[in-house]
């Protein structure tokens, strides 16, 4: 502690706490005094015992005895004051306080300090009846009782340098006897006796003071510093803790208290590289249903039913060893060695899928799981993580509540993936992204309008579809530029209508739900439409009806494009969730029946009516309504039949460049 800077006793250091400086002292006085108390005792008992030896030989065996005994009892009394608990200066008083405590432990240190000074004086009470046994120091044995009082009150202030006022009381009434029996006793000598006795008193009374200044400064340094290595050591501990914590939080999910991405990626990684002769399983979770619940419930009844399945899966395959993560919204990582696993990666997969609707009491019915597998060795943790997602994504598109295995078909499907989205920022700036067209026809064979149709030819991979680079460009940050690139397209495409005589002829641009959602589509369509000059009304949005539905995010866009003179169409009408609610609003102008139904419509009384009810209810609101997927002629007789009033498809027109479409009759 040589390095800490320790300030006076008058003024110690204002971050510590001067009262509990002074308990702490006070509690170190307690302790040294009942030290010197306990080994004065025996130097009393002795000079006691010595005294009334010298009594009885001088004829004053009953009063020394009396003497004595009076001696002893103060000394008994002194020693058991000693023993005596006393509540200490960091102790809480409500447990000093507790019934079962005597009412001397509910006393702090001064008190005791101050009992122990009583005692003292009544012991110096006791020295100061010393007189009696020499004739008030007159008698032939006054020498020796001199000196054994004046030594004994000597040694009383050489042990008691603590605490004062235990060694003043004690030695002032022993020491005022002496001076006033030599005083009334008369005689130069014994006067002046009584003088040095008087000079005697106040040098130990002022030694008695210094020492205990003295051992009170080095208390009070020594305090500060444990107070101060203490504290430090708290702050080290909590500095400790607060480093555990944080990391603890850098790795851990704050929700389910799992691994987070960079927890689990850390962890997964020590563990392959120190085990890359084994067998891996990584197994890639998402819970199907969990955004009903979120709908239904609220995100609280959703954040339980994950901290939930958190816990269950711990609990699953905690007799595998596993390390298990939280990935993200619903879906959660889990990492295994096969070689030490009783169970098949199959049979683990398995089990999951059909156990998760017992994971949470919480709507737990409703849950199930999907799982992506990938099971390898000496594979990075990297590579097993995208595996394992194509895997799951594959599940996903089978319907989930089910499992894949990461396998060659998947990997050719991840190459291509990764290919398109490294490669997609190329075939926007190279050109290579176009847009195709494929025409609408009215009922009677008349040309209505276009649809734009994106198409890629990869330079590796070929023709690449349409949801391919939209996923691309909405993984690799590329979702504004891409609508940009088509919208900008688009327009041109109108120009070059215009200049062919087809100014009459809109252009229908599809628009997926993640851009309707993320991206300022009204802000981006209408600011393309002004630069190139185009007039709103030659432009047509088809969204979803997931887009349509999703009125939050979306209403006040589709408002706002509808405002300025853009028709709004919604795609693949009657395959998604409260279809009729889609259309609410005055924004749509049209809706395309989804091919689902016209496929094998002439043969399919079903389908017939679903169409017919499309059609009446688009007739009754004033709308459009498109059937798409027209393949056959026996469909498009059937349509015809309908009175459908839009048609379009592959035995009507195949999607083409502009160019072709222009010049077709």
């Amino acid at each position: 502690m040589s390095s800490l800077s320790v300030p006076a006793p008058a003024a110690p250091a204002e971050h510590l706490d001067a009262a509990e400086l002074r308990s702490m002292v006070q509690h170190d006085q307690m302790v040294s005094v009942r030290q010197s108390v306990r080994a004065a005792i025996p130097i009393n008992a002795v000079l006691t015992l010595a005294a009334l030896l010298m009594a009885y030989s001088g004829d004053k065996l009953a009063l020394g005895l009396l003497w004595a005994l009076l001696s002893a009892l103060v000394n008994v009394s002194r020693a058991v004051v000693c023993r005596l608990p006393y509540r200490r200066p960091h102790e809480p008083a409500s447990d000093a306080a507790a019934p079962s405590a005597r009412w001397w432990r509910t006393r702090g240190v001064h008190w005791h300090l101050r009992l122990t000074s009583l005692l003292g004086l009544c012991s110096g009470l006791v020295w100061a009846l010393v007189a009696l046994l020499c004739d008030a120091y007159t008698s032939p044995q006054t020498l020796f009782y001199l000196t054994v009082v004046c030594g004994i009150t000597a040694g009383s202030v050489t042990y008691g340098i603590a605490y004062a006022r235990v060694p003043i009381m004690f030695i002032t009434p022993a020491l005022l006897s002496v001076a006033g029996c030599l005083l009334v006793a008369g005689g130069f000598d014994r006067q002046m006796l009584a003088v040095m006795v008087f000079v005697y008193l106040a040098a130990l009374i002022r030694s008695a003071m210094q020492s205990e200044a003295a051992f009170k400064r080095g208390s009070l340094l020594k305090n500060e510093a444990t107070v101060l290595a203490d504290r430090l050591r708290q702050a080290h501990e909590a500095s400790h803790a607060a480093t555990r914590e944080l990391e603890f939080r850098a790795n851990h999910d704050p929700l389910t208290r799992l691994f987070n991405r960079d927890g689990f990626a850390e962890v997964a990684r020590w563990r392959l590289e120190a085990a890359q002769e084994h067998e891996q399983c990584l197994l890639m979770l998402d819970l199907d249903g969990f955004k009903a619940i979120n709908d239904m419930f609220g995100h609280g009844v959703g954040d339980r039913v994950l901290q939930d399945v958190g816990a269950w899966l711990g609990r699953e395959l905690a007799p595998l060893g596993a390390v298990v993560g939280r990935w993200g919204g619903d879906e959660f990582v889990v990492l295994y060695d096969t070689s030490t696993a009783a169970l098949s990666p199959e049979d683990v997969a398995r089990l999951l899928t059909q156990r998760v609707a017992q994971a949470s009491a919480l709507e737990g019915g409703q849950l199930g799981l999907s799982v992506g597998l990938c099971v390898g060795r000496g594979l990075c943790v990297t590579d097993m993580l995208a595996f394992a997602d194509e895997a799951l994504y594959s599940a996903k598109r089978s319907g989930g509540d089910g499992f894949r295995f990461f396998d060659h078909g998947l990997q050719q499907a991840l190459v291509v993936r990764r290919d398109v989205e490294r490669d997609l920022g190329l075939g926007l700036d190279t050109g290579g992204i176009v847009l195709w067209y494929q025409p609408i026809f009215t009922a009677g064979g008349q040309l209505h309008s276009f649809e734009a149709l994106l198409r890629w030819l990869h330079p590796r991979h070929g023709w690449v579809s349409p949801e391919q680079v939209v996923h691309a460009a909405a993984a690799t940050g590329r979702a504004r530029r891409l609508l940009a690139h088509v919208l900008t397209q688009v327009c041109e495409a109108a120009r070059r209508l215009d200049a062919a005589g087809l100014a009459h002829l809109p252009l229908a641009v599809n628009v997926s739900p993640r851009e309707m959602a993320h991206l300022e589509v009204d802000e981006l369509v209408l600011e393309t439409l002004r630069a190139h000059a185009v007039s709103p009304h030659r432009l047509q949005i088809e969204i979803t009806e997931e887009v349509a539905l999703n009125a939050e995010n979306t209403h006040g866009k589709l408002a706002r494009l509808a405002a300025a003179g853009v028709a709004i169409s919604i795609d693949d009408f009657g395959v998604g969730y409260s279809s009729l609610a889609s259309l609410r609003g005055e924004h749509v102008r049209q809706v395309k029946i989804d091919r689902s139904f016209i496929s094998g419509l002439d043969g399919s009384r079903d389908n017939q009516l679903l169409v017919r009810t499309i059609l009446q209810m688009a007739r009754s609101l004033g709308i459009d309504a498109v059937a798409e997927g027209v393949e056959r002629a026996e469909e498009l007789m059937t349509l015809r039949t309908l009175e459908c009033p839009l048609v379009q498809g592959y035995h009507l027109r195949r999607p083409a460049p502009l160019e072709e479409i222009i010049q077709q009759p």
